[in-house]
C-alpha cells in the first residue's frame, strides 16, 4: 500500500539530490549540473518528471541565486501551460516560492507570464516557405490565459512591488500593429484583465492601449476606409454575379451555432481598420462590464473609470489631430448617465475658456463641445440650452473685450478659440434647432433671439469668414428662415474677399492659399467601423438629408407674429432620427487637403439658396 500511494520517482537520476548537484556546482564540479540542464531542456519531458523536478526545486529555491539565472531561465521555459492540472499547480507553487525567496528573478518571471498573453506561434509551410503565425485553433487558449492571470496574481501576492516592474514589460511586449488581429485582440483583452486584479495599473494600461489605438486610427483616414469598402463591394458584386447561390449556403452556415468568426459582411475591407474595429469592440465591452454590476449601473465604479478615461482623453486624444474613432470611448461612457455627459461638457468648457491653455487645445475643446452637443442623442434640450448660453455669453464678452483693443479684425491665429466657440454654437443650432423650437414656437424663437447671434455675426471678427462654409451656409439658411440673422450679405462680401495670401519669403515671393485650422474638424463624425458601430449607433444623432420640401421651407421666412399653431412642415417635422435617410454630415477627413471654401461631407453647400 505504501508503495502504491507514494509519488512516482524519476527513473533516471544523475548524481545525488538537487541540493547536492547545486552545491557541487558552487565548488566547480559542473558535470551533473550540465546533465541536469540537459534533462530539463528535453522537449519530450514527461509530466511526472516535471512535477518531481519542480518539487525538488521548491525545496531548494534558497540556492537559486543570481549566479544560477541560466538554470532559472531553463525552468521558466518549461512547457507548463499546456500540461496536466497537477503540473500547472506545482509550477504556480514553484513561482511563488521562487519570487518570495529570490526577488532577483522577478523580472524574468513576469516576462515569461506576459509572453503567454498572445496565442503561441506555429509554423505553416506554404509553397516551400515557412510562415510563422498565431495558433488560433488552440481550444484551451482561454483557459491558458486564465492560468497566466493566476500566475501573475500569485507573484503579485508574494511581491507587493510587482506592478511597478510589470508595467514596462507590458509596454515592451505590446504586439506591433501589423501583427495578426487575433494576436492584438488577445493581448489587449489580457491587459484589460490585469486591471481587474491590479487596479493601480488601470490608468497606465488604458493609456497604453489607447495610445496604440490612436496610432491605428490616424493611420486609417476615413477616405481610405471608404475607398477600401467601395473596392471590396465592387469585387463582391462581381463574384456574386458569377457564383450565384454559393454565398447563401455560407451565410446559412454562419448562422448555425453561435460562431465567433464574423461574417464577411462584418469585416472591414481595410486591414488596419479591421484591427481597430476589433480592439474598439473590446474596449467598449470593458467599459460596459466595469460600469455595470449584475446588469445595473454601479455609480462608484463608473465615476472612477470616467476619471481615468478623462485623464487619458486630456493626455492623448485632445492633442491628436485627425483621429476618427478612438475618442468615442468618451461618447460611450457618457451615454450611461446624464451627469457624466454634463461633467464632460463642463470639462471641455473649462478647457475652451482657459486663457492659459494652448490655443490649439482650446480650439479642439470647442470642436468637441459642438460635435458632442449635436450628435449625442442622450443630451436633452435643457442641457443644450445651458451650453449654448455659456458659449454665446462668452462670445459676447470676447467681442466686448476686443472692441476696445487693437486686434479687432478677422484673424484665426489671434482669435482661434473664439471662432471655435462660434462654430460649435452654429453647428449645435443646425442639428438641434427643431428641438429648441419644438412645442412652443414663440417661446423657442424668443430664446434664440435672446442669444443675439446677429451681434456675433456682424462683429469685426467676422466668424462667418472663418467657420466651415457648409456650417455657415446651413446656419445662414436656418437663421434667415426664423428671421434671427441675415447672413447672406456678409457671406457674399467674404466670398469676394477670399484671395490667396502672398507672403514674402527668402528666395522670392511665396504664394500660399488660406489655410484654416478650423476646417472640417468634427470629432464625432459618423462612426465607420462595422462591429463597434453597433455599440454607438443607438446613442448617435445622424444627419438627415433635407427633403425638397424642407429646402423650399428654408427659403420661406417665418413672419415675426406667427402663432405656434400655424402650419409649418419644416418646424413640425420630426427631429432627425437614427433610422432616417443618412445624409453626409460635416466631418474631419481631408482637412489638410481642402481649402476653407470646399468642405466635403458636410450638410452640402447647395442647401444654401441665396435670396
Amino acid at each position: 500500500d505504501e508503495f502504491i500511494s507514494s509519488p512516482p520517482r524519476k527513473t533516471v537520476r544523475f548524481g545525488g539530490t538537487l541540493t547536492d548537484i547545486l552545491l557541487q556546482y558552487e565548488k566547480g564540479e559542473t558535470t551533473d549540473f550540465e546533465l541536469l540542464k540537459h534533462q530539463l531542456s528535453d522537449p519530450d519531458i514527461k509530466d511526472a518528471q516535471i512535477i518531481n523536478w519542480l518539487h525538488e526545486f521548491r525545496a531548494s529555491v534558497v540556492y537559486l541565486t543570481k549566479e544560477l539565472e541560466q538554470l532559472v531561465s531553463i525552468l521558466l521555459k518549461l512547457p507548463w501551460l499546456r500540461r496536466s492540472r497537477e503540473v500547472v499547480e506545482e509550477y504556480l507553487g514553484f513561482l511563488g516560492n521562487l519570487v518570495s525567496a529570490q526577488t532577483v528573478h522577478l523580472r524574468p518571471c513576469l516576462r515569461m507570464i506576459v509572453s503567454q498573453f498572445v496565442p503561441p506561434r506555429i509554423t505553416i509551410r506554404e509553397d516551400d516557405v515557412d510562415i510563422s503565425d498565431s495558433d488560433d485553433d488552440d481550444e484551451n487558449l482561454s483557459e491558458n490565459f486564465n492560468t497566466c492571470h493566476r500566475a501573475l496574481q500569485t507573484v503579485a501576492r508574494y511581491v507587493p512591488s510587482t506592478p511597478q516592474f510589470l508595467m514596462p514589460i507590458l509596454v515592451e511586449n505590446f504586439p506591433f500593429i501589423n501583427k495578426s488581429e487575433r494576436t492584438l485582440e488577445c493581448y489587449v483583452h489580457n491587459l484589460l484583465q490585469v486591471t481587474v486584479y491590479l487596479p493601480t495599473l488601470r490608468l497606465q494600461i488604458l493609456e497604453l492601449i489607447i495610445e496604440k489605438l490612436l496610432k491605428l486610427d490616424v493611420s486609417t483616414p476615413q477616405q481610405d476606409i471608404e475607398d477600401a469598402e467601395e473596392t471590396a463591394n465592387n469585387s463582391d458584386s462581381v463574384e456574386k454575379s458569377t457564383e450565384e447561390g454559393l454565398f447563401d449556403m455560407e451565410e446559412d452556415e454562419e448562422r448555425k451555432g453561435n460562431k465567433v468568426v464574423p461574417s464577411s459582411s462584418e469585416r472591414m475591407a481595410h486591414p488596419l481598420a479591421e484591427r481597430l474595429d476589433i480592439l474598439m469592440t473590446i474596449l467598449f465591452s470593458y467599459i460596459k462590464d466595469v460600469c455595470h454590476v449584475d446588469g445595473k449601473l454601479d455609480i462608484n465604479n463608473t465615476k472612477d473609470l470616467y476619471r481615468d478615461l478623462v485623464s487619458v482623453f486630456d493626455k492623448l486624444i485632445l492633442p491628436t489631430h485627425a483621429s476618427c474613432h478612438v475618442q468615442y470611448f468618451m461618447f460611450y461612457i457618457c451615454s450611461f448617465k446624464l451627469g457624466l455627459a454634463e461633467a464632460f461638457l463642463d470639462h471641455l468648457w473649462k478647457k475652451l475658456h482657459d486663457p492659459n491653455s494652448p490655443s490649439v487645445i482650446r480650439q479642439t475643446a470647442g470642436s468637441y463641445i459642438g460635435s458632442f452637443l449635436a450628435r449625442a442623442k442622450f443630451i436633452p434640450v435643457v442641457t443644450v440650452k445651458a451650453c449654448l448660453d455659456l458659449l454665446v455669453n462668452w462670445m459676447h464678452k470676447y467681442i466686448d473685450n476686443q472692441d476696445t483693443g487693437t486686434n479687432a479684425y478677422c484673424d484665426v491665429a489671434l482669435h482661434g478659440p473664439f471662432y471655435s466657440a462660434c462654430q460649435a454654437a452654429f453647428y449645435t443650432l443646425i442639428f438641434r434647432h427643431k428641438q429648441l423650437l419644438d412645442g412652443n414656437l414663440r417661446k423657442g424663437l424668443s430664446y434664440l433671439q435672446s442669444l443675439n447671434f446677429e451681434r456675433v455675426v456682424m462683429c469685426q471678427l467676422n466668424p462667418l469668414k472663418i467657420c466651415i462654409p457648409s456650417v455657415v451656409n446651413l446656419f445662414a439658411a436656418i437663421t434667415r428662415k426664423y428671421q434671427l440673422v441675415f447672413c447672406y450679405t456678409i457671406i457674399e462680401r467674404n466670398n469676394r474677399q477670399f484671395i490667396p495670401v502672398v507672403r514674402s519669403g527668402t528666395g522670392g515671393d511665396l504664394v500660399q492659399t488660406c489655410t484654416n485650422p478650423l476646417d472640417s474638424f468634427f470629432p464625432f463624425d459618423p462612426y465607420m467601423l462595422k462591429r463597434s458601430k453597433k455599440t454607438i449607433d443607438p446613442f448617435y444623432q445622424f444627419w438627415e438629408e433635407l427633403s425638397a420640401e424642407d429646402l423650399e421651407n428654408l427659403k420661406k421666412p417665418i413672419k415675426r407674429g406667427t402663432s405656434e399653431d400655424e402650419d409649418d412642415d419644416f418646424l413640425k417635422g420630426e427631429t432627425p432620427q437614427n433610422d432616417g435617410v443618412v445624409g453626409i454630415a460635416p466631418n474631419s477627413y481631408e482637412s489638410n487637403t481642402r481649402s476653407p471654401v470646399s468642405s466635403i461631407g458636410s450638410p452640402p453647400d447647395c442647401y444654401v439658396l441665396f435670396p
